[in-house]
């Protein structure tokens, strides 16, 4: 049987782009916080890896920060790695829907720096690019800038809090999200 971990992200566990590091502040840690969960999975790398560079070595690979550190968990039982955007894309054959669509849009929660990291708007944009089809993305938040946003491959992001506030956001996504879909649909339909 073949096993693979699936997974949205491709930073490592530990280290100044690893997991904590690269999502830590997205999820509210401070600068002390980050300290001190990073130190805690450095003890856990230890505790299952072994404590030499070359025992440790799969907490620097590819994945293995995904979910906090599940990713790794997984390559130890022998998972090899795939990108979780080409898995899905595979399955539903985003290449044939992209090769026929006028606008492609997709979405994640934060559209930030992190995207770019393997995630799901900038797999989705890579294809729309392969066949010259504007990209654009609806996020919860987008912290990103128009330039950083277009060499991810992504013409435009529409950031739900900004557009129906946090308050509505939360209290009736579904409405929220119809709204700023709606939008975007008037928006690119000129």
């Amino acid at each position: 049987m073949q096993r693979f971990l699936a997974c949205d992200v491709d930073v490592p566990l530990l280290g100044l782009f690893g997991a904590t590091k690269t999502f830590g502040p997205q999820k509210g840690l401070d600068e002390a916080d980050l300290l001190e969960v990073d130190g805690l999975l450095d003890a856990w790398v230890d505790a299952v890896c072994g404590p030499t560079p070359a025992q440790r070595r799969v907490a620097d690979a590819p994945g293995a920060g995904a979910a906090g550190g599940l990713g790794l968990g997984l390559l130890l039982l022998g998972a090899d790695r795939r990108p979780g955007v080409a898995v899905v894309a595979e399955a539903v054959g985003l290449d044939v829907a992209c090769a026929d669509a006028d606008l492609v849009v997709s979405g994640e929660g934060s559209y930030d720096h992190t995207s770019r990291s393997g995630k799901v708007v900038h797999g989705v944009a890579q294809v729309a690019g392969r066949h010259a089809r504007p990209c654009v993305a609806i996020a919860g938040r987008v912290t990103v800038g128009a330039r950083e946003m277009r060499a991810m491959g992504v013409e435009s992001a529409y950031a739900m809090l900004d557009l129906v506030g946090e308050e509505r956001s939360f209290a009736d996504p579904s409405g929220a999200l119809a709204d700023v879909a709606e939008r975007v649909a008037r928006t690119w339909s000129r």
